[in-house]
């Protein structure tokens, strides 16, 4: 874990990396990975178990914060899904939030440039993905900047924030009461004038997913988007399968938001962006 003093958010900034063996003789492309709402830099590293394949297919990973921390901004730290580790990888425009929360410049910009400039990377090799807040924030990267990323995907994504709780609190409080400045960071709305199709995606989401039921995330507005503009994605409602004798009596449950539900699919999704970044 590395920090260095941000220009976009005025303030030190903790990332993760991990650099594979391959990284010791020559550059390799990097993969992105954000974090969701109350996350630090170490929800990933410690319990997303990416590192085999990652070695495996020659990648290093880069895992940032998930907002500016320290500022002390009025009201910063009243709630979990706003402020403090809600950044919601969009650039505020509202006072108290748009000098310090720029999370989607920061993410886009400045911190490539500071992982090219330190570490054995290819810079025309990179990918991006994310969970929840973080799948949001790889969708919104991905198909607001056609060609930069290789590829995406998501675990859990808030897809269509402009429509559920946690969006329209953190959307009109970091960009205002305009609903139309809301969609720039939508990507059921971005979908929709992305450019071409040449962009595969790739979706897993957990069957017993609580935030799903609630609402919260909204995967059939962004499928369907993306089905009417012929962008292929690839959407997985996993189920866990109970084997136990006992499942009739309720003490099995299917996969659900949380890192548990990461750690098992993560090999696909490496393995999704290795596709893209080693071809």
């Amino acid at each position: 874990v590395f920090y260095s003093y941000s220009a976009e958010l005025k303030c030190k900034m903790k990332f993760g990396i991990y650099l594979p063996p391959k990284a010791e003789t020559g550059k390799c492309p990097v993969l992105y990975w954000l974090s969701g709402l109350t996350c630090t830099e170490q929800n990933f590293i410690t319990k997303a178990g990416f590192h085999q394949a990652a070695a495996e297919h020659g990648l290093i990973v880069v895992a940032p914060d998930t907002s500016p921390r320290g500022c002390n901004i009025e009201g910063e730290d009243e709630s979990w899904d706003f402020g403090t580790g809600a950044g919601f990888y969009v650039d505020a425009t509202e006072d108290p939030w748009k000098t310090n929360y720029r999370m989607y410049s920061y993410i886009k910009d400045e911190l490539p440039k500071l992982i090219n400039a330190n570490f054995p990377t290819d810079p025309e090799r990179m990918s991006i993905f994310g969970h929840s807040m973080g799948g949001h924030g790889a969708l919104i990267l991905a198909l607001k900047n056609p060609g930069k990323y290789k590829s995406v995907s998501a675990f859990a994504p808030i897809c269509n924030p402009i429509q559920c709780q946690w969006g329209k609190k953190a959307l009109g409080g970091y960009l205002g009461s305009d609903v139309s400045k809301w969609e720039a960071y939508d990507a059921t709305q971005l979908v929709k004038s992305y450019p071409d199709s040449h962009l595969d995606i790739l979706i897993d989401q957990g069957k017993d997913d609580q935030f799903l039921s609630a609402g919260q995330l909204l995967p059939d507005n962004f499928i369907a988007a993306c089905t009417e503009r012929k962008i292929p994605v690839v959407f997985r409602l996993q189920q866990a399968s109970c084997f136990c004798d006992l499942s009739l009596l309720g003490c099995c449950f299917g996969y659900d938001h949380s890192y548990f539900f990461i750690a098992t699919f993560i090999n696909d999704h490496i393995k999704h962006h290795a596709k893209y970044l080693n071809a």
